[in-house]
């Protein structure tokens, strides 16, 4: 114990020098950044067209395995809104040789969990198991994908449950206003098509269900990825045993939309609401374009950073809002840039101003090179994080090959996000940030906005809310 003594001593008066005048200790320097660096992976092609990525990573005893499929709500027709999700929710519930109850057994029996995910672009089947049972979730992710039994007696649980979802999300400001504001970017496209009707939903069958399965899942549109540890081997003949005779089926469906975007302001009235929930944007380019990182620059300076230039003037410096933000919203071929708040009443045309400043202020002065360090440090930083896990890996494998992009786009993203400069930051704004195409949605009391917005574009509306029974 004497020897510990002088050690301890040390330790104090080693940490006393970083100790600032006022007792609050001064943050170490962060270190250099590090490239990401995507582990060695194996593909391989079945012959009916379905790739697989092996991808070991890691040193958890677990597994994950994700069977991604082209197939989602971009194949749903204009009547047939969510059909894509509760065609999922059905898959769930059993197999030719599994009840639901079994799946969910069989994947805790190996230690994980398994589930159907569906997106615009992407319908996803997996989970997790321990290493020693990859085998074993590579099989039951098969039987799932390929084998639905599609039970009648869970019909209505499910669409009720869907209903109420639904019923749910009417309710809420940031989603009636997202509906409106896709709906207008993308008339007549999968991709503005956000809710269905409760009728629409009520009235799918088991038949629906199964005719959307047989129309788009097939081999053709598949990819499986395998991440983790496991046995590669014993892996890659699970794979061929639950996949090789699973027919091709059609191509991925192509769809690319043609979004629309002018300077008008959407009003959706929301009598005596306190708060006005805005979404402000147009589209931008899309992750094949070549300006694609130095625009996600652009936008986590602006708006899509906790210390970004439109949240530190509405939320820290005016305290108009609490959490605003603005992303890059990416599917296939297609982004929109958005930024979204939630701004009390009496300042719903002040919140406007402000965030039209600040985009004008970065389209005319480049930011410093400080502000833009730190920006560029909080995004490679994230980047490497994120995606620093099994499933993190397949995300970006997964979102290379949706977008088409190069796996340099991985092994580079940290050097290119601060090959950006100030001057481009500000070129990426003037380029994309057009003000007089941003459309302007906002749920609000329209008694008390109407005038304060009246300055920032030609007001189309109001439109009333609805629980959509229509």
């Amino acid at each position: 114990m004497k020897v510990l003594l002088p050690l301890a001593a040390a330790t104090v008066l080693a940490v006393a020098p970083a100790l600032a005048q006022d007792g609050k200790e001064t943050p170490p320097e962060g270190g250099e950044p590090r490239d990401f660096r995507i582990p060695e992976t194996r593909s391989f092609t079945l012959d009916n067209g379905m790739e697989v990525t092996l991808a070991p990573y890691g040193w958890l005893p677990k597994a994950t395995v994700q069977l991604v499929v082209r197939a989602g709500n971009l194949n749903e027709a204009e009547n047939q809104v969510w059909l894509a999700d509760l065609t999922g929710d059905l898959m769930m519930e059993g197999t030719a040789t599994r009840s639901g109850a079994q799946i969910a057994e069989d994947a805790a029996r190996i230690g994980g969990s398994v589930d159907v995910s569906v997106g615009p672009d992407e319908t996803t089947v997996g989970g997790d198991a321990l290493s020693e049972y990859a085998t074993d979730l590579v099989a039951l992710v098969g039987d799932i994908a390929r084998n639905p039994a599609f039970p009648a007696t869970e019909l209505d649980r499910l669409v009720a449950d869907r209903v109420r979802q639904l019923s749910i999300a009417m309710s809420q400001p940031q989603q009636i206003a997202l509906e409106r504001f896709r709906s207008l970017m993308y008339p007549g496209h999968p991709y503005g098509r956000i809710f269905p009707t409760q009728p629409m939903l009520e009235g799918y069958t088991i038949e629906d269900a199964r005719a959307f399965h047989g129309a788009n899942w097939g081999a053709a549109r598949a990819h499986l990825y395998v991440s983790g540890r496991f046995d590669e081997a014993a892996v890659e003949a699970a794979v061929r045993d639950a996949f090789a005779d699973w027919e091709a089926g059609p191509a991925p469906a192509l769809d690319i939309p043609e979004p629309v975007s002018e300077r008008k302001i959407f009003l959706i009235d929301r009598p005596g609401a306190v708060q006005s929930t805005v979404y402000l944007g147009l589209p931008v380019a899309d992750p094949s374009d070549p300006d694609w990182i130095a625009q996600g620059v652009m936008n986590t300076l602006l708006g899509g950073s906790f210390n970004s230039r439109i949240t530190s003037n509405i939320r820290e410096t005016k305290g108009y809002t609490y959490s605003p933000f603005s992303q890059v919203s990416a599917r296939y071929r297609d982004a929109y840039w958005v930024e979204v708040a939630d701004v009390t009443t009496d300042v719903t045309g002040a919140s406007l101003k402000e965030i039209f400043y600040e985009i004008d202020r970065l389209q005319s002065e480049p930011p410093t090179a400080e502000e833009l360090r730190g920006i560029q440090n909080y995004m490679a930083g994230t980047f490497v994080l994120t995606n620093s896990s099994p499933s993190g890996i397949i995300n970006v494998l997964r979102f290379l090959e949706l977008h088409g992009l190069d796996r340099s786009y991985l092994t580079d993203y940290v050097q290119d996000v601060y090959a950006v400069t100030p001057e481009e930051v500000s070129r990426i704004a003037r380029d994309v940030l057009d003000d007089e195409r941003m459309l302007i949605v906002i749920a609000g009391d329209q008694a008390v906005i109407t005038d304060q917005v009246r300055p920032y574009g030609e007001i189309e509306g109001p439109a009333s809310p609805s629980l959509r029974r229509e």
